[in-house]
């Protein structure tokens, strides 16, 4: 079976997205190297990559709660592109936590990329 080892995020300026999602994903890089222009964060064992010459990407990040840290985000003048919003009940545990509701609210990153916020909250 495949698994997921990087994504990697179009990132224009470097310095600001670290420092984005450095606070976005509360932890520090794990490693830079610039040059060439690269960013590494670890979540989860799968490695995301910021970088000058990656395309824009669509990125889906769970969240504990995505009430709260639409909140949080709000206070820090992050734009928030949808609120939150109940997208899916999960009866059985195929594609998320049996019994749970899905939410999504999406943001915008300080490079303009939208990120998805998940939570799996009970029903």
């Amino acid at each position: 079976m495949a698994r997921i080892t990087q994504i990697a995020q179009h990132a224009s300026d470097l310095d600001r997205a670290r420092a984005f999602y450095g606070d976005l994903l509360r932890q520090e890089a794990a490693a830079v190297f610039d040059p060439p222009g690269l960013v590494f964060f670890v979540l989860d064992g799968v490695r995301l990559l910021l970088e000058r010459g990656a395309p824009s990407a669509l990125i889906y990040l769970q969240v504990p709660d995505v009430h709260t840290e639409v909140a949080r985000l709000k206070g820090a003048a992050v734009e928030i592109v949808a609120e939150p919003q109940m997208i899916f009940h999960h009866d059985d545990g195929e594609l998320g936590p049996s019994g749970s509701d899905e939410w999504m609210a999406f943001i915008k990153d300080s490079e303009g990329n939208t990120v998805g916020l998940v939570s799996y909250l009970p029903a």
